[in-house]
């Protein structure tokens, strides 16, 4: 009953995710703008609020239990990159993998994606020396999450510069298939495309959130401690619609904002949320989370060196996925 209840909610996620990403296609075409924005912007930041309730309902109203509250936190907070810059990065390429060959290449724009991980190699390093800091020094470490914040607004100020350039350069959010409301006679325009945009949201949230309780009753037969369950498994479900969105978008060569969901997800959860476990977690260099941050760093420095290089191919990819099965490796070990 337990594996039913998790393959429905499975289902619920790809669908919430085909309603997400064709309404926020013509809610970026609407409003005129790159394909860079709706990816890392409204896609990330929307597809990211699973993940993000995660820590945040473990640390303000978890168990009675301190330390396993805080474990879950911290976990879920490193996790979700992690997760992203390897895993979800080795499927992607691999929903190409017969279409384009080993030897394919990814075309997204690339000013967009390299700044992407320039922000975030910035600002997830900083939350890796945050773990050396003593939790008793609180002023440097609200220091720390206060420049992380500041990294985010930045960031998001910088992309949106960026837009208008963009689209004038031809990488402008276009749609590529009509509004699915308007299948049921409903005209579409910018309330109806926020109204399926809140739907497809919904239905995320619900079903990650369904996921992540049938994986949590899972644990016990796993056999494993909070800590490896919310670095492992709980990012497993709650990156299921940055994953579906992703090989959705590349499927349909829309690189952009396939690869944007990803970095703009990454950039998002590698700022804020770690802002959040620096201030009212221990957040001390423990095997796994130490493992974890320097993975996650090492993947994202990965990408943006091929990024660099002018040519990103598909088993480029691969090389993320063999360090997410280090990691396990080391975690398990």
């Amino acid at each position: 009953m337990l594996w039913l209840e998790l393959f429905g909610y499975l289902i619920v996620i790809l669908i919430a995710a085909e309603v997400f990403v064709n309404a926020l296609e013509h809610l970026g075409e609407k409003l005129k703008i790159s394909e860079g924005v709706t990816g890392s912007i409204f896609a990330a930041v929307g597809t990211a609020l699973p993940e993000t309730m995660v820590p945040l309902l473990a640390i303000f109203a978890g168990t009675q239990n301190a330390q396993i509250n805080e474990e879950i936190g911290v976990g879920a907070i490193l996790g979700a990159p992690l997760m992203l810059s390897t895993l979800t990065l080795f499927l992607v390429s691999l929903a190409v993998l017969k279409k384009r060959g080993v030897h394919g290449t990814f075309i997204p724009e690339p000013t967009g994606l390299r700044r992407d991980l320039n922000f975030f190699l910035g600002a997830f390093a900083l939350a890796c020396v945050a773990l050396f800091i003593p939790h008793e020094t609180k002023e440097i470490r609200v220091l720390f999450s206060f420049v992380m914040v500041l990294i985010y607004f930045v960031y998001i100020m910088v992309t949106l510069r960026a837009s208008a350039a963009l689209v004038e350069d031809g990488h402008g959010t276009e749609a590529g298939a009509p509004m699915f409301l308007t299948k049921i006679g409903i005209p579409t325009n910018l309330g109806t495309i926020v109204f399926q945009l809140g739907l497809g949201l919904g239905l995320l949230v619900l079903g990650a959130e369904g996921f992540i309780h049938g994986v949590e009753q899972a644990a016990p037969i796993l056999g494993i401690s909070a800590l490896l369950l919310s670095l492992m498994i709980v990012p497993l479900a709650t990156e299921l619609p940055e994953k579906v969105n992703s090989i959705l978008w590349i499927r349909k060569n829309k690189d952009t904002l396939a690869f944007g969901n990803v970095t703009g997800a990454m950039v998002f959860q590698g700022t804020l949320l770690p802002a959040i476990g620096i201030s009212l977690t221990p957040w001390i260099p423990q095997k796994e989370v130490l493992a974890g941050v320097v993975i996650t760093l090492v993947a994202a420095a990965w990408l943006r060196w091929m990024v660099t290089r002018g040519q990103l191919r598909v088993w480029h990819l691969w090389v993320n996925g063999a360090l997410y099965a280090t990691y396990l490796t080391i975690a398990l070990a």
